[in-house]
């Protein structure tokens, strides 16, 4: 039976050998981790969020999907009231070279309900590589909470929609409104069968080449002469793009087009002239003392025709006074009386007397 010396001592060697398993097995998780490693070289980082929106320490920090480290402390502080949480992350120092002080850090949930992480986004970054405390901006995106509450108000409207559509279909149901009358009542149902009846039957004969529309469509007479006036139309296309008749040489006569062109040359010349006021027509335009004169002359034309209007002067009156018109009428009938007698008696009024001293 061994001795309570050599009990005590196996006890003791067994404690030693459970410590030292657990510490180099400590040792070895420590060293496997890539991110948190004891011995791993690390750099701290901080972004100030709006809210945490779950995250914690501990959590991981991802850049571009890839783990480089975890968040340490999460608190809110003050002097940030736009956004007072205060994220401090440690990452791995190697991947401080790919991390960018315009990075953005993002918290994201791994699915609908997973858990939180910081996620770094350095694909538009043009920066200068991080170093130990650098301060990265905000980059949150939606999470499924602000999804929720944006489409509140789409499924309020939704919810209207359908219960106005209860509302019309109750209505419809109970023969109210046109709609219900329509699809309730015999009588209209009647009247609707009858004109699909009749459209039914006007199609039949358009099919069968009988009315006016059924011979539009079944007479092959209308389709030969449809052929028959695009191949006149093809053909007078053609005699233009050839040059041929009065339109074709209007169309592709370069001596036209020349003659046009100087026409038009001519005429913006003409034009030219009568704003400069050259030649007789823009003298006639252009200057002010001919159209003092025309003025003038216009005015005394007027003032004629005024005194005209008036009956002043000998025109005046013989435009105006009826004596001078009864006169006239007067004189004319009596030299048509007078020529009247020296036609039925000419020698008593055309008798030559000779007499001799």
């Amino acid at each position: 039976m061994p001795s309570q010396k050599q009990l005590k001592w196996s006890e003791l060697r067994v404690g030693i050998t459970v410590i030292v398993a657990s510490v180099t097995l400590a040792i070895l998780v420590f060293l496997i981790s890539g991110t948190s490693g004891l011995f791993t070289k690390k750099i701290t980082l901080v972004t100030y969020f709006d809210n945490a929106e779950g995250i914690r320490p501990g959590q991981p920090v991802d850049l571009q999907g890839v783990a480089i480290g975890n968040v340490s402390t999460v608190h809110v502080v003050p002097g940030h009231p736009a956004a007072p949480v205060q994220v401090t992350m440690k990452i791995n120092s190697k991947y401080a070279e790919f991390i960018r002080t315009d990075s953005k850090a993002s918290i994201q949930t791994a699915g609908v309900l997973g858990e939180s992480f910081v996620d770094i986004d350095s694909r538009k970054a043009t920066g200068l590589p991080v170093t130990n405390g650098a301060v990265l901006p905000s980059g949150n995106v939606p999470d499924y909470r602000d999804v929720i509450r944006s489409s509140q108000s789409t499924l309020q409207n939704v919810d209207v929609l359908v219960t106005r559509a209860n509302d019309i279909l109750a209505t419809v149901q109970s023969n109210k409104g046109t709609l219900g009358q329509v699809i309730n009542d015999p009588t209209m149902i009647n009247k609707i069968n009858s004109i699909l009846n009749q459209v039914q039957g006007l199609l039949n004969d358009v099919n069968n080449g009988r009315g006016t529309i059924g011979q539009l469509f079944a007479d092959k007479t209308l389709y030969l002469k449809a052929n028959d006036a695009i191949d006149k139309l093809d053909r007078m296309v053609d005699e233009i793009n050839a040059g041929k008749g009065n339109l074709g040489k209007l169309v592709k006569d370069e001596t036209l087009y020349t003659n046009i062109n100087q026409t038009v040359t001519k005429a913006n010349k003409l034009m030219d002239d009568l704003n400069a006021g050259r030649g007789p027509a823009g003298k006639l335009l252009k200057d002010e003392e001919f159209a003092r004169k025309l003025q003038n002359t216009i005015n005394k034309l007027s003032d004629i025709a005024d005194r005209l209007q008036a009956g002043e002067g000998t025109a005046g009156k013989l435009l105006k006074d009826p004596s001078v018109y009864n006169n006239t009428d007067q004189l004319l009938v009596e030299t048509r009386t007078l020529i009247k007698a020296i036609r039925e008696n000419p020698k008593k009024y055309l008798t030559i007397r000779f007499r001799v001293f």
